[in-house]
């Protein structure tokens, strides 16, 4: 049992108490108050009965002390310390954000907060503080595991926020996850579209006119499908001669120079007077890159590419990890290097050209002006015409 003393002349109450090791420990609580004194006398008593049986892990100690300490904060404000339980910050945090943020964003941001409530099972009814390491690590393997090793990132990347805003609003004094690492890319099992599949494919959406127009831009400007897809009139400037856009994935600004393929397209496509409007807006009003990806699967599969997907379930659900397609828009992005450096472009320049981000690239190709840019795409192949 624990217990309360006072020595003579000194002010601070000590606890008596039965260390981890069983001995008897006589300690200062370092306060005069005596409720304050007999929490933190309470404290240590629980940690070392835990202590005896070896049971003392990290996390139990951080939920031991977190108990302990709300309840001096009580005692000496009369007021709750901030914080409560993982479940209960998760659902305020997404509450602020659906404030600020536009309603896809939010909910990939309840899908991923979801998965990590859902992993963490009871441990989510205890407090915030009592997170540890161990657990966000165990979460993003987890969401590796069932998922990809991209979408295990991009929710570490979110319980960083997470709790980053937690430590902001003094619910906890430690961003756990900021410790854990994120894990190393996968190396992709996607290639590039070569010439003769580009003109199937270019064949098999001839009768769409944004189709052809978007994969022709995929090819000839080597960007990604959610930043061409949502591309405006505002953004093409035909006196330049070049389309200025900021990526939505690195937001770097990118200068896509208007070589005649591109042009073509432009040329064919259905002008408008504002200069906010989409250029491809059939393909805009889809408004998720999923749906596009999956369209252009299907054109894939007319150009007989690929095998159309079967309809049995494969008892993954929808949240499952799935097989990373080998052919994908993504491919024209591979398919616009490929071409570059086969007419004799250098590698660091060919990706320079489509925006890659790596320390070669950055290093050696950071002040490439559009000239260089237009000099270099135009040694790609004439693939539209014939």
């Amino acid at each position: 049992m624990a217990s309360l003393h006072k020595q003579p002349g000194r002010p601070h109450w000590f606890c008596a108490f039965t260390d981890a090791d069983g001995k008897r420990a006589f300690r200062s609580t370092r306060t005069a108050d005596k409720k304050q004194a007999w929490q933190i006398c309470q404290t240590w008593q629980k940690s070392a009965r835990y202590g005896r049986v070896g049971q003392l892990s990290p996390e139990r100690v951080r939920e031991i002390l977190s108990s302990g300490l709300a309840e001096i904060y009580l005692t000496a404000n009369k007021a709750r310390l901030p914080g409560g339980t993982v479940r209960d910050w998760c659902a305020m945090w997404l509450s602020g954000q659906e404030v600020s943020l536009k309603e896809p964003t939010v909910e990939r941001y309840k899908e991923i907060v979801s998965h990590f409530v859902e992993f963490l099972g009871k441990a989510a009814e205890k407090d915030l503080s009592a997170l540890s390491e161990t657990q966000i690590e165990q979460f993003r393997d987890a969401e590796a595991k069932q998922r990809s090793r991209g979408t295990a990132n991009l929710s570490l990347k979110l319980v960083r926020m997470l709790l980053r805003s937690a430590v902001a609003k003094d619910w906890v004094s430690r961003n756990v996850a900021a410790y854990v690492k994120a894990l190393p890319r996968e190396e992709g099992s996607r290639r590039h579209l070569t010439i003769p599949e580009i003109q199937r494919v270019l064949a098999a959406c001839s009768d769409h006119q944004e189709w052809r127009g978007l994969v022709i831009f995929g090819l000839y400007s080597g960007q990604r499908i959610s930043d061409l897809y949502r591309l405006t009139w505002r953004a093409v400037n035909m006196e330049t001669g070049d389309i200025v856009l900021r990526t939505r994935k690195t937001g770097r600004p990118m200068a896509i120079p208007l070589i005649k393929p591109l042009r073509d397209v432009l040329d064919q496509l259905p002008a408008s007077d504002d200069p906010n409007a989409f250029v491809f807006p059939t393909l805009a009003e889809a408004k998720r890159t999923s749906v596009l990806s999956n369209q252009f699967r299907e054109i894939l599969v007319e150009a007989g590419l690929v095998e159309p997907r079967s309809h049995a379930s494969r008892s993954i659900g929808r949240t499952g990890r799935r097989e990373r397609p080998e052919l994908s828009f993504h491919s024209l992005r591979h398919s616009t290097v490929t071409l570059l450096k086969a007419n004799g472009v250098a590698d660091g320049l060919a990706r320079a050209v489509v925006g890659h981000e790596s320390a070669a690239v950055n290093k050696h190709y950071t002040h490439i002006g559009t000239d260089d840019l237009r000099r270099a795409m135009e040694r790609m192949p004439d693939l539209t015409v014939g």
